[in-house]
């Protein structure tokens, strides 16, 4: 039997002092009144790229998940997920390197990135991904991650359009997977405990329930890139000399 002598008692309430996370799980509060039927039209020649690009992911999708729609919130939230963490990591530096507030852009973009992790970590529960999703997973946040940081980096204003424009196409798609469930094709299976813990949901509540939930989140995401979009444009006006810079 192994004593622990009084540096390692020192140590180990050292360490349990720091409690370096924290452990309590994440609680959200969804908008349920948030608008669902919402479309910006493409303007710019910006705008019509993103929403271009954003069409051809939109067809990709429909021809591999068709109405496997959990499995296709697997693989589509892991990327909607990367957005919010490059832009964040890209107003960080920009607030270090130009020495000024962020205007909160920093902790509405991280927080959406958690978000949309959470939502990926509740659709595991529901859709079980096969070993070939997963890999599709590492694969498609290989090269989406890549990409999208250096369109941050380049062109921040068609880079949160993009977000807005696959935003959009989210909630349409939560929204034809809330039609399967009521038609009943697909089963209202009780909601995960990660959904209810997170979503603060009735103790009771169903798959139907967590659609609901994530389908908001995505709205308001749309309609947070879509202000940063026109925050940019307003900058931009008021300093053209910093051109496309991110802010």
């Amino acid at each position: 039997m192994r004593f622990l002598s009084n540096t390692d008692t020192q140590r180990n309430e050292i360490c349990n002092a720091m409690k370096p996370f924290d452990p309590r799980p994440l609680v959200r509060h969804s908008k349920p009144d948030i608008a669902i039927d919402s479309h910006l039209p493409p303007a710019t020649a910006s705008d019509k790229i993103a929403f271009a690009f954003v069409k051809l992911l939109r067809f990709f999708a429909d021809r591999f998940f068709a109405k496997r729609y959990g499995h296709r919130a697997v693989v589509l939230e892991t990327v909607a997920a990367v957005p919010g963490m490059v832009g964040g990591l890209w107003q960080h530096l920009t607030a270090l390197r130009k020495m000024r507030d962020d205007d909160g852009w920093i902790r509405t973009l991280l927080d959406e990135a958690e978000n949309e992790r959470m939502h990926l970590m509740t659709f595991i529960e529901i859709a079980q991904p096969n070993w070939f999703e997963r890999y599709l997973i590492v694969a498609v946040q290989l090269v989406f991650y890549n990409f999208y940081f250096f369109l941050y980096l380049l062109a921040p204003r068609t880079a949160h359009r993009v977000v807005a424009y696959f935003e959009e196409e989210a909630v349409y798609s939560y929204t034809q997977y809330l039609a399967e469930v009521d038609a009943g094709r697909h089963d209202n299976i009780p909601a995960p405990q990660i959904a209810i813990d997170y979503w603060q949901l009735p103790a009771n509540a169903r798959l139907r329930d967590v659609i609901l939930a994530v389908r908001a989140d995505e709205a308001e995401h749309r309609d947070v890139n879509h202000f940063f979009v026109s925050e940019l444009d307003s900058r931009k006006a008021h300093r053209p000399l910093e051109g496309q810079t991110a802010p």
